[in-house]
């Protein structure tokens, strides 16, 4: 199940992660972020103990090809798996199993991987990571969101669509955007809808929550309103 992009802006260092599939709630298993690591996607026949112990390996030092062997060599279960992952420096890996369902496998560059499996086709990878190229104007949400509408458009999914999530780690120790359609018949333009509507009010609220630079926040509720009208996006 799933095909997935994983992103990094190189210019912040902001990773995003988008995915669509047949298959429910696919964002409470696929997606592992930690600001201090990186990204792990770990799909197909599933195994969800790949995304906490991906990102030790990175934390640890690790490179991506490293961390995919270690994951894999001991699973008994590995051919039915995909993972692709990305460190904090962008570099990438990706991993399927030869017993994953066609069409599956995945395109891998500096700073952007797309995987896929139980796919229509090819195409489907190529056309979400090729969209994803071509739209650098966009910002990164948007990117995101626009490629995997061209995955879905080269047919995606061979069995239908269910579920998606988009998923956005900066420096925070928590995931900046986190985003999940469980079950829709449109599942990515439910995702853009629930985008939209963050934009009207809790994206700029967010800038309140504490960080690094400012561990205790904003907490006063007026100064709190007069930022969000601010930076609210219309």
């Amino acid at each position: 199940m799933t095909w997935s992009i994983i992103a990094r802006e190189p210019e912040t260092g902001v990773f995003g992660l988008a995915l669509s599939t047949r298959f429910f709630a696919a964002g409470a298993l696929v997606p592992h972020t930690a600001n201090d690591a990186g990204v792990v996607a770990t799909q197909a026949l599933v195994n969800p103990t790949y995304g906490p112990a991906g990102l030790a390996l990175l934390r640890a030092g690790q490179s991506v090809d490293e961390a995919i062997t270690e994951l894999v060599k001991d699973d008994l279960g590995r051919s039915a798996r995909q993972i692709h992952l990305m460190g904090l420096d962008g570099r990438t890996a990706a991993y399927t199993g030869e017993g994953c369902v066609d069409w599956a496998g995945s395109c891998s560059e500096q700073d952007l991987s797309v995987a896929g499996n139980m796919l229509a086709g090819p195409d489907v990878v190529e056309a979400t990571f090729m969209a994803f190229r071509a739209g650098a104007e966009l910002p990164l949400v948007e990117r995101l969101i626009a490629a995997m509408r061209a995955g879905e458009a080269a047919g995606g999914d061979k069995r239908g669509k269910q579920s998606a999530c988009l998923v956005i780690q900066d420096a925070r120790p928590y995931r900046w955007l986190d985003l999940r359609v469980d079950d829709h018949p449109d599942p990515l333009g439910e995702l853009q809808r629930l985008h939209s509507v963050a934009a009207e009010r809790f994206l700029a609220f967010r800038h309140a929550f504490p960080t690094a630079d400012r561990p205790w926040g904003i907490w006063d509720r007026g100064e709190i309103d007069a930022m969000i009208a601010e930076r609210r996006v219309d």
